[in-house]
C-alpha cells in the first residue's frame, strides 16, 4: 500500500447497487504540461487510438474484449475509460488486472500530461454493438439502434437482432423485417 501512494495510484472498487456494472478506478495524477487542455482536446482522437492500439491485443491476450474507450470531461475532471467484455461475464479481478496493466503502460509512456481519472468496467446489459461481430454474435437479442438517415420516418428502431448479411444488419421489427447499412447506423446497443 505504501508502494501504491508513492506512485499517485489510488485504486478504488466500486459496485453499484443492483450489480450490473462492476467498476474499477484508478487515479493517476499528473502535472498541466504549458498547453493545457486545448492541446489534449485537439489530440483526443489520436491518443484514443494509440491506447486502443495499445489495448486491444493486451485485453486478447488476457482472454477479455475491449468493447470501447471514452476520454472526456465530467464533472470531477477528465476520464479514461474502458469497457471491457469477456464470455461468462467481467468480474472486479478482471478489472483490477487490466487497470493494473493499463496504469503501468500510461505511467510508462505519459502520454496524458494532467490528471485524469481511469475506468475499467463491464459494458453491462446495454452493451454497444459497434463491430461487424457483435451484430452476429448477439444475433437473437434486441437492440436499440439509432440510425443517421430515417428508414420509413424512423430514426430509433428497436427489433430482434437477425445477423448480419455483407454490411448490413437484420432486424426483426414488430411487424416487418428490415435491412440497415451499417454506414447508416450512428449508435447501436443491446436492449432490455
Amino acid at each position: 500500500m505504501h508502494r501504491l501512494r508513492e506512485s499517485g495510484l489510488c485504486p478504488l472498487f466500486l459496485l453499484p447497487s443492483p450489480v450490473i456494472d462492476i467498476t474499477c478506478w484508478a487515479h493517476i495524477s499528473h502535472e498541466l504540461n504549458s498547453n493545457g487542455q486545448a492541446a489534449l482536446e485537439d489530440t483526443t482522437d489520436r491518443l484514443l487510438a494509440t491506447i486502443q492500439g495499445f489495448a486491444d491485443p493486451l485485453l486478447l491476450d488476457m482472454g477479455m474484449e475491449l468493447v470501447e474507450v471514452q476520454f472526456r470531461r465530467e464533472g470531477h475532471g477528465w476520464v479514461l475509460r474502458f469497457f471491457i467484455d469477456k464470455e461468462g461475464g467481467v468480474t472486479i479481478d478482471d478489472c483490477a488486472a487490466v487497470s493494473r496493466e493499463v496504469s503501468a503502460y500510461l505511467e510508462v509512456e505519459d502520454l496524458i500530461s494532467h490528471a485524469y481519472h481511469l475506468e475499467v468496467s463491464s459494458p453491462g446489459l446495454e452493451r454497444p454493438l459497434k463491430k461487424k461481430a457483435d451484430f452476429i454474435r448477439f444475433a437473437g437479442r434486441l437492440a436499440r439502434i439509432k440510425l443517421r438517415d430515417p428508414l420509413e420516418g424512423q430514426k430509433v428502431l428497436v427489433g430482434t437482432l437477425l445477423g448480419l448479411e455483407g454490411d448490413t444488419v437484420v432486424l426483426a421489427l414488430e411487424m416487418e423485417t428490415v435491412r440497415i447499412d451499417l454506414e447508416n447506423i450512428s449508435k447501436a446497443r443491446l436492449s432490455l
